[in-house]
């Protein structure tokens, strides 16, 4: 913490002088890009690059600074709430401590830090990022977010979150439900995992087909096993059906006690081995 204490204060000393980069009021544009699936909002920094915050579906806000090839950064960065022009008076507020990705010269911020950047803004102040390199040098580089024009572009981001899908494909579109032995009825938590499958599906045209596939554990009778492999994937193809998935887009498929989880015959093996696996494929 000392150390980390001793990078801020050395880091606010300098960056009056530092190289700087942001919008100024008359620069000041917020991008808006918006569907089911993501929510993106952006800024365009003069001779810098961009910053994203992207919201996609089933996940949480995320920031991206992306800079131009030949800034040459690297290592720790300060992340800070300043002060806008028209707020005198105002004290800079630290957010934390992110990196520089290495090769690409990003700085990706993860949610927590993401949504005091929105915060920050929406108050009208703006987030800053402070290092101590700039282009291979020992100058000190600021780049910042202008909240000049930011309240019409988040009333319209918060709009678009409003309207995101509850997951996103790469949440669904490798899918198991369990079943307990001997069973092939559906639970209610395999039901609410299927709703958001059949959601998705049917707000996604890219999807070109669904593969339900049947399994079940080695005890019993082969036959038998075949049949209540057949029996669940059947209940789940009906569900989906039932909940406006376009029949032609599914294959329906069983295949008893021949593809175990694993070849390990223990209760654990056998318990992930009673399934349904539903596949997405898309365009």
């Amino acid at each position: 913490m000392r150390v980390f204490g001793a990078l801020v204060l050395m880091l606010l000393s300098v960056s009056a002088g530092a190289v700087s980069f942001s919008a100024d009021i008359d620069q000041s544009k917020w991008g808006m890009e918006a569907s089911k699936f993501n929510c993106r909002l952006s800024q365009q920094i003069p001779l810098f690059g961009e910053g994203v915050f992207d919201h996609e579906a089933g996940e949480a806000v995320r920031f991206t600074l992306k800079p131009l090839q030949g800034h040459g950064l690297k290592g720790r960065v300060l992340l800070m709430a300043e002060a806008s022009p028209w707020q005198p008076g105002l004290a800079v507020r630290q957010i934390g401590e992110v990196e520089f990705v290495t090769g690409s010269g990003e700085i990706k911020v993860l949610s927590n830090y993401a949504r005091q950047m929105l915060a920050a803004l929406f108050k009208g102040m703006q987030p800053a990022f402070l290092a101590n390199n700039w282009s291979g040098t020992d100058e000190s580089v600021r780049i910042g977010l202008s909240a000049a024009n930011f309240q019409p572009a988040y009333e319209a981001y918060t709009g678009c979150i409003a309207g995101l899908l509850p997951v996103n494909y790469r949440q669904i579109a490798r899918t198991a439900v369990l079943f307990p032995s001997a069973t092939w009825q559906l639970s209610d938590s395999t039901k609410a995992r299927l709703d958001l499958i059949a959601v998705y599906v049917n707000n996604d045209d890219a999807v070109n087909s669904v593969y339900v596939d049947g399994h079940s554990d080695a005890q019993g009778r082969r036959l038998a096993n075949r049949d209540l492999s057949k029996k669940r994937a059947e209940a789940v193809t009906a569900y989906l059906e039932k909940k406006g998935v376009n029949p032609e887009l599914i294959t329906t498929r069983y295949h008893g006690e021949r593809y175990p989880v694993e070849q390990k015959n223990n209760r654990a093996t056998r318990d992930r081995s009673r399934r349904v696996t539903i596949r997405l494929d898309r365009d």
